[in-house]
């Protein structure tokens, strides 16, 4: 069983070429005993250059390398017995403030309205299913409105997409040209239920109290689009306007923002793609440029993977601090209570067996892509040679799959008939069935030693 490679794989985190400089960097600093100014000026011209290569707008790379040294040239930091840890304590604090400071929430009041805009491509119409689907979750009733009448494909996109997630679509009559109107009817739609559900006896409840307007785009920046959009927003007075931005696009996200911001004063923005394998410049910029907060973050394809945009995470992910915390939301997130408890019994009886461990692929299939899920763990993201070998996992998985159930249960008895019956079923060799079996022999024992994993997972059943 091959978790680890030799050698670091195609990178999933957008920041890790950002990252890796950095930590060079910083490691060089922390191995003075005493820093002088030239030390810093060197550091701070090292990582001036990390950011330019990563994308990072000129002029905010800039602004941000004299706040850092203005506050790593003080006596305080020069003098104290761990200067280096002291500077890079302020890097992260800068980091985090260019970041946006604080997470920014969301402003629901009524009549909640969201208006998400951005151009196409950037993943405006699942950002829009991602964020209900994150509003019901936190027990709000999301509903999602189409508003692209350019592009039919989004509508039935965002129809789709809404039965997913169980939330009601409004879409426009066939043939619907005017934006406007269509909106109107939407909205006259929600009223009509809400009153429907009041009178219905006490169900005002489950009528919708967010709407999500799901906007038209273009291939790029368009005067037309933009007094369209700038209509809707005079129309429709929404508490939040939500600039969908490719975080892949780099300096070209940041020129869109500037022209989304001027003509709409946005209200947040929320980059996608954030699990690429871009330079990440843009994140860096954003803020600065716009003076608008990341409000929410796109980290996979899939409808679970958007968070809440929190800064000073991401500069933790950043510098190689990890994100503890978003790790056991997210782990949290993804174990029931009941699997966790099942689990812990099994853990504390000692009977884990195969059944157990393809469980346990499942459940971290659910947490997301096992590099991000390195990268949230302290000083583990940033170790060179450590990747995940994505290809050997699932041939470990079609090994599992290959066992009767009464194998899984009891692997003791998987005798060298079986073994080599597995490893046909598998289209592996007897070789890796064997290595399987010998390292989930050595972490049961493992397991039998230690209680670390039985509290982490008590822990995880007091957060439900």
């Amino acid at each position: 069983m091959k978790f680890l490679g030799s050698a670091r794989s195609s990178d999933s985190s957008m920041f890790s070429q950002l990252s890796d400089k950095l930590q060079e960097i910083f490691k060089d600093l922390r191995g003075h005993g005493k820093i002088s100014e030239s030390n810093i000026d060197s550091a701070l011209r090292q990582i001036r250059l990390a950011l330019l290569e990563a994308d990072v707008d000129f002029q905010v790379a800039k602004n941000f390398i004299a706040r850092v040294k203005a506050k790593a040239l003080g006596e305080e930091v020069l003098r104290s017995i761990t200067p280096g840890q002291q500077i890079i304590k302020i890097f992260h604090d800068e980091l985090s403030t260019l970041l946006g400071g604080d997470a920014a929430p969301l402003n629901l009041a009524a009549p909640g309205r969201i208006l998400i805009v951005g151009l196409n491509g950037s993943g405006k119409t699942t950002s829009a299913a991602k964020l209900a689907r994150l509003l019901k979750k936190q027990g709000r009733l999301p509903a999602l409105v189409a508003c692209d009448l350019q592009r039919p494909a989004a509508i039935e996109q965002l129809a789709t997409l809404g039965k997913q997630i169980d939330v009601p679509v409004y879409t426009p009559d066939p043939g619907e040209k005017n934006v406007q109107r269509a909106v109107a009817a939407a909205i006259d739609r929600v009223q009509t239920f809400a009153t429907a559900e009041a009178i219905d006896g006490g169900g005002a409840l489950s009528a919708p109290d967010i709407d999500i307007y799901d906007t038209a785009g273009r291939q790029e920046i368009d005067e037309a689009l933009l007094a369209e959009l700038k209509q809707l927003k005079e129309f429709l007075h929404p508490q939040e306007i939500l600039l969908v931005v490719d975080a892949a696009t780099g300096q070209q996200a940041v020129s869109v923002a500037t022209h989304f911001n001027n003509t709409l004063q946005i209200t947040g923005i929320i980059l996608t793609k954030l699990d690429g394998d871009a330079r990440g410049g843009a994140a860096l910029s954003m803020r600065e440029v716009t003076l608008c907060p990341i409000k929410f973050a796109g980290t996979g394809e899939k409808l679970d993977q958007f968070e809440a945009f929190v800064p000073q995470r991401l500069a933790g992910r950043i510098l190689g601090m990890g994100d503890v915390v978003g790790l056991v939301e997210r782990a949290a997130d993804a174990v029931e209570a009941e699997d966790a408890a099942r689990l812990e019994r099994k853990l504390r009886t000692s009977s884990f067996d195969f059944n157990d461990f393809l469980a346990q692929f499942k459940m971290m299939r659910r947490m997301g892509s096992l590099e991000n899920i390195l990268g949230m763990l302290p000083g583990v993201g940033n170790v060179q040679g450590l990747s995940i070998d994505e290809k050997q996992l699932k041939r470990t998985e079609a090994i599992v799959l290959s066992m009767t159930s009464e194998e899984r249960a009891r692997p003791d008895i998987l005798n060298a008939r079986r073994r080599q019956r597995i490893a046909r079923g598998s289209g592996t060799s007897v070789t890796e069935v064997n290595n399987l079996l010998r390292r989930f022999d050595q972490m049961r024992r493992m397991i039998r030693s230690t209680g670390k994993m039985q509290r982490m997972l008590k822990e995880l059943q007091r957060l439900h």
